[in-house]
């Protein structure tokens, strides 16, 4: 369980929303263009807000291009729902969605840090940070040869973060967001598999990252133009999973009131259509009987040929047969066997309401 500091009460209110501002997203929109395939490009903005940002990356890619949001905030979510392909209102945390399924990924995640219940972790992974948590959570979505897109404070790229991204992309490249606002940097890469990285070009992002994130370089601003743009590649992989585990309140309550329960389809569900008794195909035995009145097959009213008409209720028991046998060996000893038989006793109870009978209204036994 992660806590965050009192120092970002005014973030975590807002729940760390700070959207992607028009000028770098434009700027970030001239870094992509769509492979010359004719696959599904699918996008993937997991902390999507209004959905402006993923929207506008899928309209410039062009029509084979998916949106796929999720965003926690309900007002921004339903706003999302009106822009993107398909949006989970979630939080992320709480999302099942398929991996390597995503084109690309942009992340612009909520900014804040974060407690850690276990102290010896963080010598491992750094300072606690929302926007890791975010990016370990969602980095496994994106697509070997799929294209990152992060936008985070320059601050968090400490050496694991910078580790993360060294080991896990290549061509990477950091520029300063066209606002200073929220001291953001822009991150690209394109994914690849960790034995595909060769040690020497991972330490040198690695350093270029963390001198960055420590204040000692400045990322250049992003270009207007590219003469080396990322390609978004199709997918390969279906999207099997994409959706939520868990449902709040109001979202519950829509969804009863768009399936309205059982109760549009309660008597073919639970088939209480009235069906006619066929009858056996010849003379039940003792046996057959038992079971029958067991499953209270046997009941009801029932109207014999001669116009007798009795409201019958059928039962049975269960008894055992004892028998006891004796034998006697070579040597004169005499064993004892007991068998113990199950026995069905069936009972059929009726109350007469023939007119005129001379039992009518009588219970009687049926035999």
């Amino acid at each position: 369980m992660a806590l965050m500091f009192p120092r970002l009460a005014r973030n975590f209110a807002r729940n760390g929303y700070y959207p992607t501002d028009e000028c770098t997203l434009e700027r970030i929109l001239a870094a992509l263009v769509p492979d010359d395939g004719a696959g599904t490009l699918r996008i993937l903005d997991p902390c999507a807000g209004e959905g402006v940002a993923v929207t506008e990356i899928a309209c410039y890619l062009g029509e084979r291009a998916q949106a796929y949001a999720v965003e926690y905030e309900a007002e921004r979510a339903a706003h999302c729902t009106t822009l993107a392909d398909v949006t989970l209102h979630s939080d992320l945390m709480e999302t099942i969605i398929s991996p390597q399924a995503f084109s690309l990924l942009f992340l612009n995640p909520p900014y804040g840090d974060l407690v850690k219940e276990d102290a010896s972790d963080a010598r491992k992974t750094g300072r606690a940070r929302l926007e890791k948590q975010f990016y370990q959570r969602t980095v496994d979505n994106l697509m070997y040869d799929g294209i990152l897109v992060l936008v985070v404070p320059h601050y968090t790229l400490d050496k694991a973060f910078a580790g993360w991204l060294a080991n896990s992309f290549t061509d990477v490249q950091i520029f300063a967001a066209q606002t200073d606002q929220f001291k953001q940097v822009v991150i690209f890469g394109k994914r690849i598999r960790r034995h595909q990285r060769k040690a020497d070009e991972a330490r040198d992002i690695v350093q270029c990252l963390v001198a960055i994130g420590l204040g000692e370089e400045t990322a250049t601003s992003l270009p207007q133009l590219w003469s080396r743009p990322y390609r978004v590649p199709a997918v390969r992989q279906p999207l099997k999973h994409f959706y939520r585990v868990t449902m709040e309140p109001v979202q519950l309550e829509a969804e009863i009131h768009q399936l309205q329960g059982l109760w549009p389809v309660f008597a073919t569900s639970l088939c209480l259509q009235p069906r006619c008794q066929r009858p056996p195909a010849r003379r039940l035995s003792r046996w057959h009987l038992a079971l029958a009145l067991a499953a209270g097959a046997i009941t009801g009213v029932i109207t014999s040929p001669t116009g007798r008409t009795l409201v019958v209720r059928g039962d049975t028991w269960k008894v055992k047969d004892r028998k006891t046998t004796f034998t006697e060996d070579d040597d004169g000893n005499i064993t004892e066997i007991i068998t113990m038989t199950d026995r069905f006793v069936p009972a059929i109870a009726a109350w007469d309401m023939t007119a005129g009978s001379a039992t009518l209204g009588e219970l009687i036994s049926v035999r």
